[in-house]
């Protein structure tokens, strides 16, 4: 029985990685969950209660997906790729930077889904109004800050209230511990991303482009973003879930936009990545799977017996274990296994910090290290762009690694200090 749910979880994932003969991802994740139903591996009652522990997720993302298609509709990312486009003035390594800035920006307040589903979209156009010949290097911004600063605040990384559950530390208490490695985290990724891609940064950019004239639903929608953001801060500050509020927002922006501008509903309901739904709630159930076979209490018990006997290199491997484990099982459902472990026992705040900056910056270095990278896959395809995992694996390697250090080792260091 648990050989079988590690093949079954093992081919699923495999699937999602490579995706074989082009079949979309959420396909594997739900065929992965099902086998399990149908083989008597899990039982309904398991299979309901992990997709029912994705309803959070669920809900965020919808919220999220709405307020982007709703952006996007109504010209709102062509409007700020313009805007950028011109603040460039004519250099490339500008522009390259103004993305990364606004990327840490909507990472930080919006979180890392966000800045995939977003932000994405907005980049896309900037270089195409740019008229950049080679368009992924700032693309790839987007995937890449999505997860750098995403320990910036509780609120930037869902993964960050999986960790620290009912314990979340207060936003001062969060800001003295990640403050400092959050930023290394966020200009040691700009450094290795800069200088991987400096051959494709030489040339210039469009320069003094008319700026169009922003629809009244383009405001609205401008102005439902901000308020989405203010509303998270909000709930994160009250320690409430972000699920309900996000998708209340989202939904609220594309009804107000859509009755201001009379837009058939079906218009924007329709090019939203509805297939992202299945591919976490079959992620979910493929955890609850994994759990039957006594990984969460072996994990508890490793983590125990190496507290015992030295915190610090526990600290060290448990968080680059973490991190590479997270591109095998992405990291929304390695972070509720290792939520479950740390909620299991008394596990020390540097071990703590170690494993969330590895469940949080991990996922860089593969395509299907977290769900925020999954979503900038799609949001890529829909504009005709293709990014294979082997070509991500080789920047992602460099990007992750040495961001990943440089971050743990000043974690370490404010430890030591203290």
């Amino acid at each position: 029985m648990v050989s079988s749910i590690w093949i079954i979880a093992f081919i699923a994932i495999a699937g999602i990685i490579i995706r074989p003969f082009n079949i979309p991802e959420f396909v594997w994740a739900v065929a992965g969950a099902v086998l399990l139903l149908l083989l008597g591996l899990i039982t309904p009652v398991d299979a309901l209660n992990g997709v029912r522990k994705g309803l959070d997720v669920y809900l965020f993302l919808t919220g999220m997906m709405l307020l982007a298609e709703t952006a996007r509709d109504q010209g709102l990312f062509d409007w700020l790729a313009v805007l950028a486009t011109n603040r460039a003035d004519g250099s490339a390594g500008r522009l390259f930077g103004l993305v990364y800035l606004v990327g840490v920006v909507v990472t930080a307040f919006l979180s890392n889904d966000a800045t995939a589903v977003v932000l994405t979209p907005a980049v896309a156009a900037a270089v195409k109004t740019a008229n950049v010949d080679r368009p992924l290097p700032y693309l790839f911004i987007c995937a890449f800050i999505a997860n750098a600063a995403s320990f910036v605040l509780p609120i930037s990384n869902p993964a960050n209230l999986v960790i620290y559950g009912t314990h979340m530390p207060s936003l001062l208490q969060w800001l003295a511990q990640y403050g400092l490695p959050s930023l290394v985290s966020i200009a040691v990724t700009y450094a290795v991303l800069r200088f991987t891609q400096r051959a494709d940064l030489q040339g210039s950019v469009a320069t003094s482009i008319p700026v169009p004239t922003l629809s009244a639903g383009g405001r609205m929608a401008l102005i439902g973003i901000i308020l989405t953001a203010l509303v998270l801060l909000g709930a994160s500050a009250l320690d409430a879930e972000l699920g309900l509020p996000t998708a209340v927002a989202g939904i609220l922006t594309s009804v107000a936009v859509l009755i201001k501008t009379r837009t058939n509903p079906w218009v924007v309901v329709k090019q939203v990545s509805w297939s992202v739904l299945p591919l976490v709630a079959g992620l979910f159930v493929l955890v609850e799977g994994l759990d039957k076979t006594g990984l969460v209490g072996y994990l508890t018990t490793l983590l125990k017996e190496g507290t015992a006997h030295s915190i610090s290199q526990t600290a060290w491997i448990s968080g680059t274990g973490l991190a590479l484990a997270c591109n095998l099982m992405n990291n929304l459902p390695a972070g509720l296994i290792v939520g479950s472990v740390i909620q299991a026992g008394s596990v020390p705040d540097m071990i703590k910090s170690f494993l969330l900056i590895g469940i949080d910056l991990g996922p860089n270095l593969s395509v299907t290290g977290s769900l925020a990278t999954i979503l900038w896959l799609v949001a890529l395809r829909r504009e005709g762009i293709r990014v294979s995992a082997g070509a991500f694996l080789k920047l992602g390697i460099p990007v992750m690694l040495i961001a990943l250090l440089a971050s743990l080792a000043t974690v370490w260091v404010q430890y030591q200090l203290h």
